[in-house]
This record gives C-alpha cells, structure tokens and sequence, in this order.
C-alpha cells in the first residue's frame, strides 16, 4: 500500500461499518509472521510489525482489494491496538495508515512513544 492509498483508504471508510461481521471476525496476532490479521471470508487482512523491547513498530498495513472501502483496516488497528495496549506494550506507527489511525483517534495517542 502507497502512502498515498493508505491516506486515502483512511479517509474513504468509516470505522465502524460492516458491523454485522463483528461477532465471528477476530483481530488475532500471529507472532510467527510478526502481524496481525482480520480473516473475512477468503481474504486476509494484516498489519506487521517488528516488536522492540516493549514496543511494537507497526510497518505495514495491507487490506486484500476484495475487502477495501467496508472498514476492515480500521478494525484490523483498533484491533491490534486494542491487543497490544492489553499486554502493557507501546506503539512506533511507521505504516502511515496505523499513524492516521492513532492521530483520528485520540484514545490510543498514550501508546504512542
């Protein structure tokens, strides 16, 4: 994803939509691959990262074309957010969509190093 599409994919979907997926789609870290994932239907989903010491640095974000404009990445971060606030770790955001994410989203600006 270009810098360019990872703005312009933050600013074309809504974060809470496609809601009624919510129940039986899980954001879930795969530390073999050093990503996490949101799985819908054949398409997967990810945002990598490299851990540092107690802090992820947050590389990439990636939605299959099949899966863009319904809210995944937004789902996909607050997701990994959400995981990675919960084992008491901090957040370097290099991918520009997981930095657009945190600045539109105040709540997770404390994980922020």
């Amino acid at each position: 994803m270009t810098n360019d599409t990872a703005h312009r994919t933050m600013r074309d979907t809504e974060p809470d939509r496609d809601t009624d997926h919510r129940t039986s789609e899980q954001v879930r870290d795969n530390p073999a691959r050093s990503r996490f994932e949101l799985a819908i239907r054949d398409a997967v989903a990810i945002a990598t990262y490299r851990r540092e010491g107690d802090t992820l640095v947050f590389t990439h974000t990636e939605v299959p074309e099949t899966l863009r404009g319904g809210g995944v990445a937004s789902r996909l971060v607050r997701g990994a957010l959400d995981a990675t606030r919960s084992r008491g770790l901090r957040v370097r955001p290099v991918c520009p969509y997981v930095a657009g994410f945190i600045d539109a989203h105040s709540e997770y600006q404390d994980l922020v190093v």
